[in-house]
């Protein structure tokens, strides 16, 4: 298990994912996944963060809140780009790879192209 193995499921199971989901996104067996969560305290439910992913601050109490603000949020997101993969997306008009945050439901790679799917036309 690399490095990056053990971040990425420090960091799905910070997304509420389960064992199995993270085994089959890592390519690890289930028991692996389980294990090396035993191990570090991640097994069980996950508790909400009460501190900022980037700085450190504390957090006002809101819901699924990680991050204490956007420059902290795209500070973190540059420093764990390998984490990125998991929220690249298809536009559904063009095709073109973009990423997305995640929780987001974004269909299309910027105004243009949605514009052109809705309306019909070509996007520029």
């Amino acid at each position: 298990m690399t490095h990056i193995d053990k971040e990425k499921i420090r960091y799905w199971r910070g997304e509420s994912l389960g064992y199995k989901a993270i085994a089959a996104k890592t390519g690890l067996s289930e028991n692996a996944v389980k294990g090396f969560c035993k191990r570090n305290g991640l097994d069980g439910k996950p508790v909400p963060d009460t501190v900022c992913r980037q700085c450190e601050k504390p957090l006002t109490p809101a819901p699924r809140k990680k991050f204490c603000g956007d420059v902290c949020r795209r500070a973190w997101w540059n420093a764990h780009a390998y984490l990125r993969e998991e929220h690249s997306r298809a536009c559904a008009h063009c095709g073109a790879a973009f990423f997305s945050d995640p929780g987001k439901a974004r269909k299309f790679c910027g105004h243009a192209c949605y514009v052109a799917q809705r309306w019909g036309g070509q996007s520029s």
